[in-house]
């Protein structure tokens, strides 16, 4: 194939394209001018891309008249074409199981649920003890991402298994290019709020938050090493976006300063947990009253927890944003249509005055005869 590409050949019309999802492990020489020198990047589809990716897989598919396709592409954030598909071929399948004539809203949110979640095992054997325990850590969850402004906003709570996971707190993340640090420390914050809600609540720890604990301490160290949000490290990145340095095998950075490192991901972690600590406090009744509402219907959504702390401070922003816009529209709107009467008046009082100055013209000519 490289031969093919040396340029010395008299088949200099041949056009040579090849696809990868491991462009850090090609060869270089592959990648010199002359060669794969024209590189295109295909990232995960956009809401709208998305839309139009349903807009394919659901041609076969007998839906809901009523299905919003708009819907769907907006509770797939991440997900790519094959993900879609996948979606589809589930709600399908779940459909087909009830019995249905068609594949409604509810099958694509069970599809959804089933690929990211897993499959539900509500037989799995689970003490009382232990299921208040999860539901006190998925109703801190809920809470403090409820609470603070820049969390992901929620959709629902579960205490079901599904999995590997005994409970969970289920989000719609916002589709954003760039995050800031208010940002990545409510989302901690909130992803630290189950273990938080265990340790208040119970007064002792337990291995339930495993997976929160992975994710937090690789955002902290991302945060202090990647993105330079740390004052001691500095505005330093030792990420390596070429993926050619043995990253694995030496560090580009001394000691002291992996010590350094260490000590500012632990304050990121403490402050985080600190935030998700004190919401939990101010807000201890709320957190009571959700879990019991989970141990007792095993799902809660939106609209219970909205019941339960109110509107979200982005929420109760948004809103009175649209009101102002529509409140100026209907200025603007009413005052084009008062200038256009006025101009209407005017035109009709011109009119009105042109017939007059006319019949006094004719009168006058009249009685010059």
């Amino acid at each position: 194939m490289l031969t093919e590409m040396d340029g010395f050949q008299t088949n200099a019309g041949v056009i040579v394209l090849a696809a990868t999802n491991r462009a850090d492990i090609l060869d270089k020489a592959l990648m010199r001018a002359g060669r794969f020198d024209r590189q295109i990047e295909v990232g995960l589809p956009d809401v709208k891309e998305r839309e139009e990716i349903f807009d394919v897989h659901l041609r076969p598919l007998k839906l809901d008249p009523d299905l919003d396709r708009s819907f769907l592409a907006r509770q797939t954030p991440g997900f790519s074409g094959a993900d879609i598909a996948n979606v589809c071929n589930e709600a399908a399948l779940i459909a087909a199981r009830h019995n249905k004539k068609f594949v409604s809203k509810e099958d694509f949110l069970a599809a959804i649920d089933r690929i990211v979640g897993g499959l539900e095992r509500k037989n799995k054997i689970i003490t009382d003890e232990e299921k208040r325990v999860i539901a006190y850590h998925e109703a801190g969850h809920a809470t403090v991402s409820w609470i603070l402004e820049n969390a992901n906003p929620l959709i629902k709570v579960t205490i079901i298994p599904r999995g590997k996971a005994l409970g969970a707190a289920w989000y719609l993340p916002e589709e954003r290019q760039i995050t800031t640090y208010e940002q990545m420390m409510d989302q901690l914050a909130a992803t630290l709020g189950g273990r938080v809600s265990e340790e208040l609540t119970f007064g002792h720890l337990s291995t339930g938050a495993l997976n929160d604990l992975e994710r937090v301490t690789k955002q902290a160290y991302a945060m202090v090493a990647y993105y330079g949000m740390s004052k001691e490290v500095g505005t330093l990145s030792f990420y390596d976006s070429t993926g050619q340095s043995d990253m694995g095998f030496t560090k580009p950075y001394s000691e002291k300063t992996a010590q350094q490192i260490d000590v500012e991901a632990r304050k990121v972690i403490d402050e985080a947990y600190a935030m998700a600590k004190q919401v939990l406090i101010d807000h201890k009744a709320g957190v009571s009253e959700l879990a019991e509402l989970l141990l007792e219907r095993e799902v809660v959504f939106t609209e219970d927890v909205e019941r339960i702390f109110g509107k979200r401070k982005k929420d109760i922003e948004r809103e009175r944003k649209e009101a102002e816009a529509k409140a100026k529209a209907e200025a603007a709107s009413k005052s084009a249509s008062e200038s256009a009467n006025a101009d209407s008046e005017q035109e009709a009082h011109e009119n009105s005055t042109e017939v007059e100055e006319a019949e006094v013209v004719s009168a006058k000519t009249e009685g010059a005869e």
